[in-house]
Order: C-alpha cells, then sequence, then structure tokens
C-alpha cells in the first residue's frame, strides 16, 4: 500500500567532482547505512566528446584530467578495518543524454590494448541508446542489449596505501623507462581537480600526492568490471573514516576485456549502503569482492575465438604461459574475421570493446602456452556471421568516425 512514508523519493546527492584518489579529500556528503540515494555522473572525460561524426575531440582527451568521479560520500560508522557493502540498485543515462560513444586514443595519448600494434590514431562510434539497446551509425547491422554499470566505483586509500600505490608504480616506470603509451600513470599536478573550495596549501598537496584513476587498485577504481550491473553488491575495503566511497566512468556496456573503453555515457547511478564491522580481517579483504548482477543479456549463441601466446599476428615470437598474449591473439583473431564480412579495422576494434562479449582463460597449465577465448554473441548482427561451405558475404559498412585529417 503506498503511504506517505514509503513514497517519498530517494534523493539524488549531486556531489562534488574530483578526479584524484587522495585520503585528505573531504567527503561532500554523509549517508546513513540503508539509506538509499542517487549520485549524478558525468562521462569519464567530462564532456569533452560530443555526439557529432569526427573524432578530433577524442585526439584532444585530456588524459591529465581523467576519470571525472562523483564524491567522495562518507558513510556513518564505517571505519578503517570494516567492510563497506555496495548494493548497485540502478544505473541509467539521462533522459536528456541518450547516446554515448566509444573512442580509440592516439597511441602518443593513452593508446589502448593494441596501440603499438596497429599504431592507434583517433576514431570513435556514437551509440544511441534506446531503452536497453544500442545502435551506431558509425558501425552498421549491429544492435545488443547493454549491460549497465559504472566503470569505476571503490574507496578512499589511506596515507600508507597511497604512498604504497605511488611507490610501486613510481619503480615500475622507472624500470621500463620511456615507453610509449606508459606503463604506468604517477602523480601530476597537471589537470588535477578537486571539486571543493578548500585551502590551497592542502589542493596543493592533494595534487601533487594524487593517485590517477586510470588503473583499478587495493579500493577497487577502474576495473571495468561488465556485470556490476543492476542488482550487484560490492564489498570494499574501509581504509580511511566514513570509507569515502566515489563513483563514475558510467558505461551503457562493454566486454569482458575492453581494448579502449565500453560505451562511455554521463547518468545516474542508485546506491545502498552497509557495514560489516571487522570485515577486512574477517574476509581476508585484500581487494575488494563482487556478487555480480543477476541480469543478463540472453546470447546462447557465441561464436568464440581462442588464442595461444604465441605472436602469430607479428614476429611469430614464443611466450610462456602469458595470458596477456594469448587474449591478445584471440582478439586479433576476431578482428581479421570481421573484417572478412566488411567491417574495418577500426569498427572491430570499437565494437569489441563496447559488445558484450565474453572472455575465459581456457588454460593455464600447460606449458608453454596458455589458452584464452573471446566469445562474440552472433545475435548482436542483423546478418549472417557464421562460417559456411560457401564462404562469407563481404558487405560496405563504411567507417566509423575518424579525425578530420582522415587518418587512421
Amino acid at each position: 500500500m503506498a503511504t506517505q512514508a514509503n513514497s517519498v523519493p530517494h534523493p539524488t546527492l549531486i556531489s562534488g567532482i574530483h578526479n584524484r584518489w587522495h585520503p585528505d579529500i573531504p567527503p561532500i556528503v554523509t549517508v546513513k547505512p540503508g539509506q538509499t540515494f542517487k549520485i549524478d555522473c558525468v562521462d569519464a572525460g567530462g564532456a569533452h566528446v560530443g555526439n557529432n561524426d569526427s573524432s578530433d575531440d577524442v585526439k584532444s582527451a585530456d588524459l591529465t584530467a581523467l576519470h571525472f568521479l562523483s564524491g567522495p560520500i562518507a558513510v556513518e560508522g564505517a571505519e578503517p578495518g570494516d567492510c563497506l557493502v555496495v548494493d548497485i540498485l540502478d544505473v541509467k543515462p539521462f533522459d536528456e543524454m541518450p547516446w554515448g560513444y566509444t573512442g580509440i586514443f592516439e597511441l602518443e595519448n593513452g593508446g589502448g590494448l593494441f596501440a603499438r600494434e596497429f599504431n592507434s590514431k583517433a576514431a570513435k562510434a556514437i551509440w544511441d541508446l534506446n531503452g536497453i539497446y544500442a545502435t551506431s551509425r558509425h558501425i552498421p547491422g549491429v544492435r545488443f542489449a547493454g549491460i549497465i554499470h559504472p566503470g569505476l566505483i571503490g574507496t578512499a586509500p589511506s596515507a600508507e596505501l597511497l604512498g604504497t600505490w605511488n611507490k610501486r608504480e613510481g619503480e615500475l616506470i622507472e624500470a621500463h623507462g620511456v615507453s610509449v603509451p606508459p606503463v604506468a600513470f604517477p602523480p601530476e599536478p597537471i589537470g588535477a581537480y578537486i571539486g571543493q573550495d578548500l585551502d590551497p596549501e592542502l589542493v596543493k598537496k592533494i595534487s601533487k600526492e594524487g593517485a590517477r584513476t586510470i588503473p583499478g587498485r587495493e579500493n577497487g577504481g577502474n576495473c571495468d568490471i561488465k556485470n556490476l550491473s543492476r542488482g550487484s553488491r560490492c564489498y570494499f575495503p574501509v581504509f580511511v573514516k566514513g570509507a569515502n566511497l566515489s563513483v563514475g566512468d558510467l558505461h551503457f556496456s562493454q566486454g569482458d576485456m575492453s581494448f579502449c573503453g565500453g560505451i562511455e555515457m554521463a547518468g545516474v547511478i542508485t546506491l545502498s549502503t552497509s557495514i560489516i564491522k571487522g570485515g577486512i580481517e574477517n574476509f581476508a579483504l585484500k581487494q575488494p569482492i563482487f556478487l555480480p548482477s543477476p541480469i543478463d543479456p540472453l546470447y546462447s549463441q557465441k561464436l568464440v575465438f581462442e588464442g595461444l601466446n604465441v605472436d602469430i599476428h607479428g614476429d611469430g615470437k614464443q611466450y610462456n604461459m602469458d595470458a596477456t598474449v594469448a587474449y591478445k591473439q584471440a582478439a586479433l583473431n576476431a578482428i581479421a574475421y570481421l573484417m572478412k564480412i566488411g567491417y574495418t579495422r577500426e569498427q572491430c576494434y570499437l565494437l569489441l570493446s563496447a559488445a558484450p562479449v565474453e572472455s575465459h582463460v581456457g588454460a593455464v597449465v600447460d606449458s608453454p602456452n596458455a589458452c584464452v577465448t573471446l566469445g562474440i554473441p552472433t545475435g548482436i548482427f542483423d546478418h549472417d556471421i557464421l562460417p559456411n561451405t560457401d564462404g562469407l558475404v563481404e558487405k560496405d559498412f563504411g567507417q566509423c568516425a575518424i579525425r578530420s585529417d582522415g587518418i587512421v
């Protein structure tokens, strides 16, 4: 029965925006355990990429400012050593912005999984979001249901943990020297945004020390787990008083392992939290634990591509039990196949980043070759993509949005 008590809408907390992890960023709001609330989120790039037919905005993206997170949000009663339980109740795009994008970064500006192999140049696809489905004028012949999720969600690090991150990632950078794309992204005051009117010295400290949000870490962060959708539950370690939860980088859809980002979108996420006291010790919680969403698109048939850790698409080098090399070979096999149907390399790259593809580690015990698979749902295409005795039918699917100078 509807009553005044149960008919009160859940509040929307228009949070501060920040793009660094640091324990000294104060919470902008405090919620009570069990309270349901909504958070508005800008897209990962801060509305820099537009709904148009050029990738110049991807080419010029300022990666020192990536990502823009809503928060921090303190949870009343959370203390270091606890486990913060976060229920993801809903995620959706803003009603006035029913579109998203997938972009390929330049080799010299962020790169991606195949940045070196492809000498990547900026490209993108705009996706129209209609209910649960996504279609793109830049990748014709495809329509799929999205698994909408936050690409980035996590708690604030303690000062000790932040120091650990910066030390180990700094050592990695030093060991590799100058690399393109970079092996890691150190603290960078340029592009740092705190989103609150704080003491200038504190802002300077946070900007100098704050960890970039590009990788996932012990606090969660940018893990891009596609099944953290509606109905998911997350168990995060708490490192500071209040936990200081932040969220952003919403995706309408993404594959298991994205090459260059899923379908980036702006939107609203609905959350509820609770606390398990002493959870870090009780659960051996070195990193977050997740219960994935019970909601998944029903794509039963998948065309599965195998990859081994032998660089058959490059110099033929044999690697030893390297699952990353094996995954890349599976993806390159899939891209080569889809190009036989008529899609360009850039369209394939973008499609496999955005569609609900599934990847699995098949074997990591049979030396020297690890085996990884990549499965593409056949039902997302409006044409047959299966191998047959007559061969594949090649069509003209045009090209995705590329740079205004025409270089791909």
